[in-house]
């Protein structure tokens, strides 16, 4: 007869777009393994929830944040990725605002912060793995979905949009083609309203065009920068 004591958890990889660079939300644990280091929110699924309420719960418990959608990323179970069980974790990922979320720690995290995507501390278990798989999951999805939006205040400049794709995708684009691309999905509003970009004439500020925005994240689309 073939026993098994594996334990399910959830963790979360949320990413935010702050000071021009690409953000992902960690906590401090405060327990063992691992005390005192920087983590991904997340923890054990109980026995009475689904694995989106359980991620939900530990967002809110460990970040304060509450994120609408989350999206399951992949599955991590290689034996010994946690000292203490066989535990097998279930991650999601999310695109947030920082400015709209007050975060604060409790629970098991005795601290929570935004770091910087390139600048990351050592991190526990195999969350630095997790947070790899999660970055190549969005630069893929910037190529057939326009999420990077989700990223960016409800007003910005073209200029923001266009340091948004690179800084993700982490390399140079060509910027008149893409602004052609994006102008061609009807995505943007371009709003009677200029702000000084710090050189130059003041430009415009654009807002998405929710309907077209949700039409094109429902049927996806392919959009290749150059």
């Amino acid at each position: 007869m073939i026993r098994q004591n594996i334990k399910v958890a959830v963790d979360a990889v949320v990413f935010g777009y702050k000071d021009k660079t690409l953000n992902v939300l960690l906590i401090k644990r405060n327990i063992d393994p691992f005390k005192d280091s920087w983590a991904l929110p997340g923890g054990l699924v109980l026995e009475d929830e689904s694995l989106e309420d359980a991620v939900e719960r530990e967002l809110k418990e460990e970040t304060n944040v509450t994120i609408d959608y989350l999206e399951q990323l992949y599955s991590f179970g290689k034996p010994g990725r946690d000292p203490r069980n066989r535990v097998v974790s279930v991650t999601y990922f999310a695109l947030v605002k920082p400015e709209h979320h007050s975060i604060k720690a409790d629970t098991d995290a005795k601290d929570v912060a935004w770091f910087d995507l390139q600048e990351l501390p050592e991190l526990a278990f195999d969350h630095q793995h997790i947070v790899d798989v999660a970055k190549e999951r969005l630069q893929n999805k910037l190529t057939y979905e326009p999420i990077g939006f989700d990223l960016l205040a409800d007003k910005f400049l073209f200029s923001d949009l266009e340091k948004l794709y690179m800084t993700i995708l982490e390399k140079q684009i060509d910027r008149r083609n893409f602004r052609k691309k994006i102008l061609s999905f009807d995505i943007l509003e371009e709003l009677d309203e200029k702000v000084s970009e710090g050189r130059g004439r003041p430009a415009n500020l654009f807002k998405i065009n929710q309907k077209q925005y949700f039409k094109l994240k429902k049927e996806g689309f392919l959009f290749d920068i150059k």
